[in-house]
């Protein structure tokens, strides 16, 4: 193996890695966000957000990340008239894919939760939806923790995808060293190593959340 070729290319590849990890912490961001209107307005008992709500979940995790890319940045173009700039496709089509499965996370960690919580909210004079924000979803994020950590880490591998359409993240840097210098072995390795240390460093992460709530549960 030729790690001349490994640290002559590294700086390209870390460049890459950060371009993946920030589309990484927006998307699951935005997911986040998204997957948490979601999973309330599916627990809301309104008919129609939830037949909403249960149409888009299916829908995207019935289909291919790829293929979403693909609709976002090939095909929506010719819809709404002009090109869409292939960070902002990759950014929505990620955020739009992991909204999904947040939604679903959310709303386990949600039905999780004692359902007395909600009576004694609703006892207390406080709306639906006020029960929902200041008891119900700060108990269930305890729970939601791991599941959330396991998205964030799935989504960073998932990010690799958005290459197709030219953005050069860490996946398609790889691709374009490789055309130049035909180091495979090489370059395959560095790009493996630096996605796993990207997962383990939010591993970490997760499981000193975890452990953080834990203490404050026992404080």
């Amino acid at each position: 193996m030729n790690f001349n070729l490994i640290c002559d290319n590294l700086p390209l590849l870390l460049l890459g890695a950060g371009v993946t990890i920030k589309i990484t912490a927006i998307s699951v961001g935005l997911g986040f966000l998204l997957g948490l209107v979601v999973s309330v307005c599916r627990m809301s008992g309104i008919k129609l957000l939830n037949a909403v709500c249960v149409c888009y979940v299916n829908i995207i995790r019935g289909t291919p990340i790829l293929v979403q890319i693909f609709l976002i940045y090939f095909a929506l173009p010719r819809v709404i008239g002009h090109q869409i700039d292939p960070f902002l496709a990759a950014v929505a089509a990620c955020s739009i894919n992991s909204g999904a499965y947040v939604s679903e996370i959310f709303r386990a960690g949600i039905q999780s939760v004692d359902k007395g919580q909600m009576e004694a909210g609703r006892s207390l004079g406080l709306s639906w939806m006020q029960t929902m924000i200041y008891i119900i979803i700060p108990q269930a994020f305890k729970h939601v923790i791991p599941p959330l950590g396991n998205e964030f880490i799935s989504m960073t591998k998932e990010t690799s995808q958005v290459s197709v359409i030219g953005f050069e993240e860490l996946t398609r840097r790889g691709q374009l060293i490789i055309s130049k210098t035909y180091g495979s072995l090489e370059i395959w390795v560095a790009v493996a190593v630096i996605y796993l240390i990207m997962t383990l460093g939010i591993a970490r992460l997760v499981n000193y959340l975890e452990r953080r709530f834990a203490t404050d549960d026992r404080d």
